[in-house]
């Protein structure tokens, strides 16, 4: 019969480790810079509506702000917001091809919501001199910078896809990016309605 015992100076080969749940430390961290920057300008949007409110009939009186423009930017979002979900549904399903698609339509039509809020300040003509004109570039160029941040966000995430850095296991990048974009594009809602349409 044979000796079925182990000597005790062999070693034993050691377990797998357990699988660790996956950390979303850039879903939490982009939420809450999310909420900080969205406190921010809902704040400058109240303090625009609130003395716009005061000053009356007299509001913008000497400036032409046409409605054009700012519709075809909430267009330009509206369909940033379709492309940009397109790019998550891609991306968590390993679709490589129509997320780098998806992302690079998202860029450009960010970009050209930047042009048409440059055209914007041109046509309006609204000088910081002005009453009006402090707040009416706080609550403006602040929601602009917040788009380009939005920009720099995404173009980041998409070159860390493009290294091969998230998939349908990790897709929290463009996850994180695109909570930030639907908050921005939400935003521009709220400004578009206070700022343009009731002037």
């Amino acid at each position: 019969m044979a000796n079925t015992t182990i000597p005790l100076d062999v070693a034993l080969p050691e377990a797998p480790p357990a699988h660790l749940p996956r950390r979303r430390e850039l879903l939490f961290g982009t939420g809450f810079v999310t909420a900080a920057v969205t406190m921010g300008l809902v704040t400058l949007i109240g303090a625009y509506i609130s003395a716009r409110d005061a000053a009356g009939v007299a509001w913008l009186e000497g400036n032409e702000i046409p409605l054009t423009q700012p519709n075809m930017q909430l267009v330009t979002l509206g369909m940033s917001l379709v492309t940009m979900h397109w790019a998550v549904y891609a991306i968590t399903r390993d679709d490589r091809y129509h997320a780098y698609m998806a992302l690079g339509i998202t860029a450009l039509l960010g970009i050209a919501f930047v042009n048409q809020t440059t055209f914007l300040y041109r046509m309006a003509e609204v000088e910081l001199t002005q009453p009006e004109g402090p707040l009416f570039y706080a609550v403006t160029v602040g929601h602009l910078l917040m788009m380009i941040a939005a920009l720099l966000f995404l173009v980041l995430m998409a070159f860390r896809a493009l290294g091969g850095q998230f998939s349908s296991r990790q897709p929290d990048g463009i996850s994180a990016a695109a909570i930030f974009w639907y908050v921005t594009c939400g935003l521009y809602a709220i400004i578009w309605f206070a700022v343009y349409v009731q002037k």
